[in-house]
């Protein structure tokens, strides 16, 4: 954030002449970065919220739990109390710094389902399977079982951690097979269904976001500028042509020009934000907070989708990752583990498996995303990530999220004042299907304990406990406890329909020239699982769409 000492003036400076000003160097922001300057003849301009990516929280896998509420690397947003969440306010932590939330996320790595995709292509005839399918081999460099479906020689290392897991790990696999789902080793190869150890987005023991893998060994090139620490905004345009953008550095306001295009990477919730701070947004609402109107958009900040899910907390009757990450001599241990090794629970995700299942046979694509951790944390101190305070008795979670929810949200400004956070609107569970979906998964999680392997370990459902047992108490619950899984996405959606879209298939907002958005904002509908993944094929994708525009 600015300070409110800054100089209302604004200083022109020449920063170089750039072909390209990417605003946001996260998933999607740095792998265009990168895609782009690798073509020497063409300039490209990165600008970043938040710092480098250099810090060992960050590179260390399981130091993104210190990384939650930090916020030197962190937007720590939060909604507007939730209609249906009882009032309850939902802490959204984004990244704010080179990588984005790739740098401090779970790392968890899914591609998402083809139909999903061919739901997309409903809108966006060129992001069905066939077309996005080979963007998601050239992202990876696929460390698991030979596979002609994934790739070998991406920037992004996908890790099989299968052989790492804790012992209790594999009790909740054998108790998913025991309910008929298969085991399936890979789940972003031929099938998605079944229970699955999670595949992350790690090398070496060490993470890989979007900047360590696309712009890490680019920061000293000639054709690549990046800057860190910078808050955009406004986007500066000549009638309906964009220019440029003004940004703060410091206690200096800044604006820079460019003869081509400006690509806002701002993420799902910022970029939306600087359209409308912008002028181009719902004419009304940019009346109401005194901003010129270039172009009524009533569809930027709408749309808004995001997984809720909902945990519960089992005591167990052998050790856990507790025991090991709260004591003073275990964490002792398990980090000379990793300094020496690189391996041990600091080189994984809190989250070391679950996989996708159908509430109903006859869906065509899973409608559950399970999770299960060897480790609890029921109570933390405020303001703590969660699981740096393990419990002290040994205990997992097993949990879900419904995973292509109808409730949308919505972002809308709060000021003018682009230093002010807007308004976040989740309106998770807004909707009978939402609802139904929820209820579904509870009475999975209760299924999953009937089982011989996890009656075999289980020795207290201590949340939501045997009090919950009906529909009723079960959607109660999910409102008292149900929260967020970080995949905010669908706020300037892409379609070809411009009355109901933000962006067309070439990712250019509609009505402006020389103006594209690339990232998770453009989503037509959520994808099937986590979002990193296809965040990066979106920038992979867009690079290539833009020097194909180029040629032309």
């Amino acid at each position: 954030m600015v300070s409110n000492k800054q100089s209302a003036t604004c200083k022109e400076e020449s920063l170089g002449d750039f072909d390209y000003i990417i605003v946001g160097g996260g998933s999607s922001g740095a792998t265009l970065a990168g895609r782009l300057t690798a073509d020497p003849s063409l300039k490209v301009l990165l600008l970043e919220a938040g710092p480098s990516d250099g810090s060992l929280k960050i590179k260390v896998p399981l130091g993104y739990g210190s990384l939650f509420y930090d916020q030197k690397f962190n937007w720590k947003y939060e909604t507007e109390p939730e209609p249906e969440l009882k009032g309850r306010k939902m802490y959204w932590p984004r990244g704010k710094v080179l990588g984005g939330s790739s740098a401090i996320n779970a790392m968890v790595y899914v591609r998402g389902h083809p139909n999903d995709y061919e739901e997309w292509a409903d809108v966006a005839p060129s992001w069905n399977w066939s077309n996005v399918e080979p963007y998601f081999k050239k992202i990876e460099s696929w460390k698991g079982e030979e596979s002609p479906v994934r790739g070998k020689s991406g920037p992004v290392g996908v890790s099989n951690v299968e052989n790492n897991v804790h012992p209790l790990t594999n009790k909740y696999l054998e108790a998913g097979q025991e309910l008929g789902f298969p085991y399936n080793r890979d789940y972003n190869g031929n099938h998605m269904e079944g229970v699955a150890v999670y595949q992350t987005t790690t090398s070496n023991g060490l993470r890989v976001s979007s900047a360590s893998a696309y712009i890490a060994k680019k920061k000293r090139s000639k054709n690549l500028k990046v800057i860190p620490n910078v808050h955009v905004t406004k986007l500066i345009f000549e009638g309906k042509r964009i220019t440029g953008v003004s940004f703060f550095q410091g206690n200096k306001e800044t604006k820079v020009l460019t003869r081509g295009e400006v690509i806002l990477s701002a993420g799902a919730l910022n970029s939306p934000q600087l359209l409308n701070l912008s002028g181009l947004g719902p004419a009304n609402e940019l009346k109401s907070h005194g901003i010129p109107v270039l172009q009524d958009m009533p569809h930027v900040g709408r749309h808004l989708q995001d997984h809720i899910g909902v945990d519960f907390t089992l005591a167990v009757n052998r050790p856990s990752l507790n025991q090991k990450l709260r004591p003073v001599l275990g964490k002792l241990m398990v980090g000379l583990e990793y300094f020496f090794l690189r391996s041990g629970p600091l080189a994984m995700s809190l989250n070391q498996a679950g996989g996708f299942v159908k509430s109903e046979p006859s869906l065509g694509s899973p409608d559950l995303q399970l999770y299960f951790s060897p480790l609890s944390y029921s109570t933390a101190p405020q303001g703590k990530r969660p699981l740096m305070s393990p419990d002290p008795y040994p205990a997992v979670r097993l949990g879900f999220n419904p995973t292509k929810p109808t409730s949308e949200g919505w972002i809308s400004l709060e000021s003018s004042d682009p230093r002010k956070s807007p308004k976040f609107v989740g309106n998770y569970l807004s909707t009978k299907e939402d609802k139904k979906v929820m209820i579904s998964g509870m009475h999975l999680m209760r299924k999953f304990l009937q089982t011989k392997a996890m009656k075999n370990i289980v020795e207290e459902e201590i949340s939501p406990g045997p009090d919950f047992k009906d529909d009723e108490s079960f959607m109660n619950f999910a409102r008292d406890e149900g929260g967020t899984v970080f995949h905010q996405c669908g706020t300037c959606r892409m379609g070809m329909d411009v009355s109901s879209s933000v962006v067309d298939q070439g990712l250019n907002v509609h009505g402006i020239k020389g103006l594209r958005i690339v990232d998770a904002s453009i989503f037509p509908r959520i994808t099937t699982g986590n979002t990193n993944a296809p965040a990066i094929m979106v920038g992979e994708k867009a690079a290539d769409t833009i020097l194909a525009d180029r040629k032309l």
